[in-house]
């Protein structure tokens, strides 16, 4: 058994909590909104009153929020982050969907305080979360990985060692804007199939089942079809991880003109008020009137 902090209860920092809870660890949690904790103290999970607390004694302290603000805040805060409460040779696992930027100076933070660091965002939503199915890619040292691919293992499948601090967020990146990519495309063909006369839902069924069409994509086009823009992972966090992509990109020298082209209709299905809704929403830009049936 571990002591394991899980900074963040949202949709999947709550899951993986539970996860932990049901593989026998010592579980301690924090949340900015303490009422999000309730469920996981009636699970069996210790609730502490700000990031600090919640680390103290921790061996593993695993954040999972939004976006970088959020993340140096759990962290970083000088009266409450939680690195300062962490002992010598603890670890350090940011699994959120972070910049490559903010995790290579977290890692740096870690490294001068001898904290072990990994960055280990995952693939994966809600569903693959409830099964410990979740996939993570992990940048940092081989041997901080050890030392916590139990750990990781106890609310995913699979764990991969992508390579150096920021390169398991860089590779996550990469994910989701093949993701992003994609739907955005098959949105937009959604649009022309319609304006062409043909009949969408016949025609959605042939291309996937085409070899060109992934798992993913035939999902998302299913989603699309019935309307189920149910927020799994909202458009506004898409665009999110588009911008962190793209200026990872723009760091190394990297020309990516069709993720551009993918992040303004992801703007303009924000700005057109889809953003709450899942990323299989994009096709309201193109059928907004479009029927189930």
């Amino acid at each position: 058994m571990s002591r394991i902090t899980v900074l963040g209860m949202g949709a999947m920092g709550s899951r993986m909590a539970r996860a932990l809870l049901r593989a026998g660890h010592a579980v301690t949690v924090w949340n900015r909104s303490p009422e999000r904790t309730l469920p996981l103290t009636q699970a069996g999970a210790y609730v502490a009153s700000t990031p600090y607390a919640a680390a103290v004694g921790a061996e593993f302290v695993i954040s999972m929020v939004r976006d970088d603000e959020a993340s140096r805040r759990v962290w970083l805060a000088p009266d409450d982050g939680a690195l300062a409460a962490l002992p010598a040779h603890a670890v350090a696992i940011e699994s959120s969907t972070v910049s490559t930027a903010w995790v290579k100076s977290l890692a740096e933070h870690c490294r001068e305080r001898n904290i072990g660091f990994l960055d280990a965002p995952v693939a994966g939503s809600r569903p693959q979360a409830e099964a410990v199915q979740l996939i993570y890619f992990a940048g940092g040292e081989r041997s901080t990985l050890e030392k916590a691919e139990p750990i990781l293992k106890a609310m995913g499948g699979t764990v991969w060692h992508v390579g150096p601090s920021g390169q398991g967020t860089a590779m996550k990146l990469v994910v989701n804007l093949l993701l992003g990519v994609q739907v955005a495309a098959l949105a937009e063909l959604f649009g022309f199939l319609h304006r062409s006369g043909l009949d969408v839902g016949r025609a959605v069924e042939i291309l996937t089942a085409t070899p060109v069409c992934s798992p993913a994509a035939k999902a998302a086009a299913g989603a699309m079809l019935a309307r189920n823009f149910a927020p799994l992972f909202p458009i506004e966090l898409v665009r999110k991880d588009f911008d962190y992509a793209m200026a990872a990109a723009d760091t190394v020298g990297s020309h990516m003109p069709i993720a551009h082209a993918a992040c303004k209709a992801y703007s303009a299905a924000i700005a057109q008020g889809y953003g709450d809704d899942n990323i299989t929403g994009m096709v309201q830009l193109y059928l907004p009137l479009m029927s189930p049936d």
